[in-house]
């Protein structure tokens, strides 16, 4: 659950972005995963969801390095787009049950919100459902040119 006020808006990065819509300063906690709020997904109960919602998830959750399921944030965290030199950092803390994300440096009001999706994403050499789910509604890849899986 986002933890600051942002806006989504225009990216000049890729499609939409989340901006921060308040003064961030460094180190202050930005999302963190919030039972119940946000969801946690295994591959079979994405594939057992109605089509367009399997299309949403395609386009929106990500694979959790630390619990191996698809996370499904329910605010407008789904528009951070990636950076190889982010504003923000998703990292894994003892004692969280996912990613808790925090501000690398102050953030000023109306700044595009970055990550880096390595940090958090899980990498595998298995099949991702989201790959049988693109391949099933004949998708075209939307994640940011410079981040590819």
């Amino acid at each position: 659950m986002l933890l600051v006020k942002t806006k989504v808006k225009p990216s000049k990065i890729h499609g939409l972005g989340l901006f921060a819509d308040q003064f961030i300063s460094k180190g202050m906690e930005i999302w963190r995963f919030t039972p119940g709020f946000d969801q946690k997904f295994t591959g079979e109960q994405l594939l057992a969801l109605p089509g367009l919602a399997q299309i949403f998830m395609y386009k929106y959750c990500w694979r959790s390095k630390k619990s191996n399921l698809y996370i499904s944030s329910t605010d407008d965290d789904k528009f951070f787009n990636h950076s190889n030199t982010p504003n923000c950092l998703s990292e894994y803390r003892d004692g969280e049950e996912e990613v808790v994300t925090v501000a690398l440096v102050d953030i000023q009001e109306g700044e595009e919100l970055l990550d880096n999706y390595n940090s958090f994403e899980y990498e595998t050499s298995e099949l991702d459902v989201r790959d049988v789910i693109a391949k099933k509604y004949h998708l075209e890849d939307e994640l940011d040119p410079r981040f590819k899986r």
